[in-house]
């Protein structure tokens, strides 16, 4: 399959409105299998309703989604059986990591990992297990394994998050500001997670302020405002001296 006609993020026409406010305005993008792209822009821009569409936490109100190869157009809030069915093909195929980590309190951080495995996948948890432990080890909390959410940092919270989504096989991770929650001494170390995703061509869309890891890890930087694209753009071009003013004047608030 050619991957440049069948890139497994494809949008079009993306439209979203809470009552009278219109959050997204026609966007258009896609991604190719192996890209990074990280969309950045100011509060209230878009950028969350964004990532939370294209696996239907919020429901667009028109428009098209093509994630690994599944369509679903013109969803609206009242979507039919048959798009439904799409959605749950589309959860299979994709995982999200949130900036709250979303961790079950009342199950050790190994069990967290494997849930999915079990729940939705249907594997048995005694075949879950080393699968779930060969993935705390890639994330460096082996150790950490039989430990409770309440007894971890919040960077140790945020790798258990990457690494029940990794349990998943995605073909696209997802991430909403995975590091916004997080002291910027605890920040490094899910970076670091995510640089080696990147390194290992895992196909990611991450929100975030973070300029150092966009200019390290991404292939492409989004950059929205007021519900749509304003540039989309290579990180050296993005962070260079050829950026709409736009963008100088965004990168001169949060630059690092």
């Amino acid at each position: 399959m050619n991957d440049s006609l069948n890139p497994p993020v494809q949008v079009r026409g993306l439209a979203k409105s809470f009552g009278a406010n219109q959050v997204l305005r026609h966007i258009d993008f896609s991604v190719a299998r192996g890209e990074v792209v990280v969309i950045m822009g100011p509060s209230g821009s878009g950028k969350t309703t964004l990532i939370r569409s294209l696996n239907f936490l919020e429901m667009p109100d028109s428009g098209s989604i093509r994630m690994c190869g599944i369509e679903i157009a013109d969803a609206g809030p009242r979507p039919s059986g048959e798009t439904r069915r799409k959605m749950r093909e589309i959860r299979k195929k994709t995982a999200m990591v949130f900036q709250s980590f979303n961790l079950f309190a009342h199950m050790t951080a190994l069990d967290n990992v494997i849930e999915g495995m079990v729940s939705v996948q249907g594997i048995r948890k005694a075949e879950a297990l080393p699968r779930g432990r060969e993935l705390l080890g890639q994330v460096g909390l082996l150790e950490k394994a039989n430990e409770y959410p309440g007894r971890l940092s919040g960077g140790q919270k945020q790798r258990v998050a990457i690494a029940r989504a990794l349990a998943m096989n995605p073909e696209v991770i997802l991430f909403d500001e995975p590091t916004s929650a997080l002291d910027p001494e605890l920040r490094g170390e899910v970076l670091k997670v995510m640089r080696d995703l990147a390194d290992k061509g895992m196909t990611m869309l991450v929100v975030t302020h973070e300029t150092r890891f966009a200019k390290d890890a991404a292939d492409r930087i989004i950059f929205m405002e007021g519900g749509v694209i304003v540039e989309d753009a290579a990180p050296d071009h993005f962070f260079g001296a050829a950026a709409s003013q736009r963008s100088r004047d965004f990168l001169g608030l949060i630059q690092d």
